[in-house]
């Protein structure tokens, strides 16, 4: 009979299995390598700070050059110093992973490859993006055959920055406009202050973008749809207009916002663990669901994939808190949408606006929500902080009122978790929120075991048909107690047919 090996494989496969991995760079001498990945300045850099444990993070795409970058920092910093390489990240690869460097107590990070330039809170960090190749003259020449507009904001890949300047004087020259840089910093430290944001560009300017199409490519035409971006790809030396595909973007993006608009119960997950202000927005992203009479939890996976999410079938949204080029997630395999800080704050908006602004930065989603707050007194309307027959007169609409939704196209109810029972006034006939209230209990198991429905977990785990097996506690006879199998689960050394573990 014919081995079934649909559900199951080998345990062996698991340890000999090959990930095919397509490497970046052809380096093939030594000079190439130590100027590629700039060897003497990370040496520099590091005898400057004095750091002893220095953590060198790669992606997938550079690890085979990891062992010889080794030898070479190691000779060069000499005895004293140990360098440790970190080839797997608990999230993307272009976030500093601080995590791991703590594993290993290190004091300085080195970060190889692509980064997406999120400001760290623990550990200063060397940057070293390599140097891809760009045909400057071209690159100019190719962008003045689509560019129409009188002046530009550059933006372009990590990768590209060791020739940012000799692309903006060439297109200064070719296209004979005002053309504005970001400045990007090689070496990063922790700092209690954010640094200063990229400059944005004028309600008439356009951005020039260069680098192939990525992750950073999209969430530039997210965050600027206002503005024309024109993109040249040095891989293929194609320029072109991007700014059709912003549309698109949005409107997937407005789609997925309505779906949030629909749940009561959202997941709060962790996609990062290394920019500053990662805890400071999952407690802004906890108070406002509080405020919204929504349930949360959080949720840390590492680095997501549908079979993970699918085990929480409670959850009916998700708000993903990740670095600004990890933070838009199509999910089309996974179950539940998963959204963003910012299209949560949209999709608990009361009313349905979308101007097409979208923010993905966690310092100034943190600080437009400060300045939000500040603005409105005490006592409006709309504050939290209200007395007399102001507080009373706070909600007046039915919380059992149906809402319509725009993806069934039908009225649905909405749940309130963590709202008080309102109880009736004799003397006024409103509603009024009791001083303390209890909320309603249900029925957790078989064992006829209580739990409180205001928990999002134990109203679905009621709604379920199977709940598991029943445990008949003390019904069945004990039976004798057996040698079981041994080793992994598929390929078990079964030295005794017929007795089970």
């Amino acid at each position: 009979m014919a081995e079934n090996t649909t559900f199951s494989t080998s345990g062996a496969d698991a340890i000999s299995r090959t990930i095919d991995v397509q490497p970046e760079t052809t380096v093939t001498s030594p000079s190439e390598l130590g100027d590629f990945y700039e060897i003497e300045r990370t040496i520099a850099e590091i005898l400057a700070g004095d750091y002893k444990r220095v953590a060198l993070q790669f992606p997938d795409e550079l690890l085979h050059d990891s062992v010889p970058i080794y030898r070479r920092l190691k000779a060069g910093i000499g005895l004293g110093r140990e360098l440790y390489v970190l080839a797997d990240t608990s999230y993307g690869s272009c976030c500093v992973d601080e995590v791991a460097a703590q594993h290993v107590d290190a004091d300085a990070m080195v970060h190889y490859g692509h980064a997406c330039m999120s400001q760290t809170s623990r550990l200063p960090v060397i940057y070293v993006f390599g140097k891809k190749a760009i045909d400057v003259e071209d690159c100019a020449q190719r962008l003045a055959e689509v560019f129409e507009d009188s002046s530009a904001l550059l933006r372009y890949d990590v990768a590209y920055a060791h020739q940012a300047e000799s692309i903006a004087s060439a297109l200064r020259r070719t296209l004979n406009i005002p053309i504005t840089t970001s400045q990007i910093h090689l070496l990063s430290r922790p700092s209690q202050t954010p640094p200063a944001p990229d400059p944005e560009p004028e309600s008439n300017n356009s951005i020039i973008y260069i680098g192939p199409e990525s992750l950073a490519l999209t969430n530039l035409l997210l965050t600027h749809s206002m503005s024309s971006v024109y993109s040249y790809d040095p891989l293929t030396n194609l320029a072109r207009l991007e700014s059709a595909r912003t549309n698109r973007l949005l409107m997937r993006r407005y789609a997925t916002v309505q779906k949030a608009r629909d749940a009561d119960v959202f997941g709060i997950l962790v996609g990062t663990l290394g920019v500053a202000s990662y805890l400071p927005l999952i407690k802004h992203l906890r108070a406002i669901l509080s405020r919204a009479h929504k349930k949360s939890y959080t949720v840390s996976v590492g680095k997501l994939n549908p079979s993970k999410l699918a085990n929480f079938m409670e959850i009916e949204c998700f708000v993903l808190v990740a670095c600004p080029e990890n933070s838009v997630v199509e999910a089309r395999d996974f179950l539940r949408p998963i959204i963003t800080p910012y299209e949560l704050e949209v999709a608990l908006q009361a009313e349905q606006s979308w101007t097409g602004r979208y923010v993905l930065d966690f310092e100034r989603l943190l600080a437009e929500s400060a300045a939000a707050a500040d603005a409105v007194p005490p006592n409006s309307a709309s504050g939290e902080n209200k007395t007399g027959e102001n507080a009373e007169d706070e909600d007046e609409d039915d919380p059992d009122q149906p809402v319509f939704s725009l993806i069934t196209g039908k009225y649905r109810h909405a749940k309130r978790f963590g709202a008080p029972t309102p109880t009736l006034d004799s003397g006024s006939g409103k509603g009024k929120e009791p001083e303390s209230s209890s909320s309603d209990v249900i029925l957790r198991n078989q064992d006829t075991a209580l739990a409180l429905a205001d928990n999002a977990a134990a109203q679905f785990f009621q709604d379920r048909t199977f709940r598991g097996l029943e445990a008949r506690v003390g019904e069945d006879a004990p039976s004798v107690l057996e040698q079981g199998r041994s080793g992994i689960a598929r390929g078990y050394a079964d030295d005794h047919p017929g007795t089970t573990s």
